[in-house]
């Protein structure tokens, strides 16, 4: 199983950035995906998750209304839009799938938001 997330980069605050979560190994529709971020010198947090057997999401408060998060069943992917991002959005973010044996991690994706 793998996951490959995709999408970081530079962008200044007001900005927007979409990653991606692709996998392979492992049906997505299964499965609930979850995004978390690691920003410097902080935890590891959930900003965001998506059952795509029913299409229930769930977004962390900081990111209530600013990130999109969706699923493209064909592709296998995952998706998160993020728009109006702020300084405070920075950090390395990873997919995350939960199974009944293991958790799986993608390898992050760095989002800088910087003037």
């Amino acid at each position: 199983v793998q996951l490959q997330a995709s999408g970081g980069g530079l962008v200044q605050p007001g900005g927007s950035l979409t990653l991606s979560c692709a996998a392979s190994g492992l049906r997505l529709n299964y499965y609930a995906i979850h995004w978390f971020r690691q920003a410097p010198g902080k935890e590891r947090e959930e900003v965001s998750c998506i059952s795509t057997s029913d299409d229930s999401t769930f977004y962390s408060h900081p990111v209530k209304g600013r990130f999109t998060i969706s699923g493209d069943v064909s592709k296998n992917t995952v998706y998160l839009q993020m728009n109006n991002l702020k300084d405070e959005d920075t950090g390395v973010y990873f997919c995350n799938v939960r199974t009944a044996i293991k958790d799986y991690w993608g390898q992050g994706t760095l989002v800088t938001v910087s003037s």
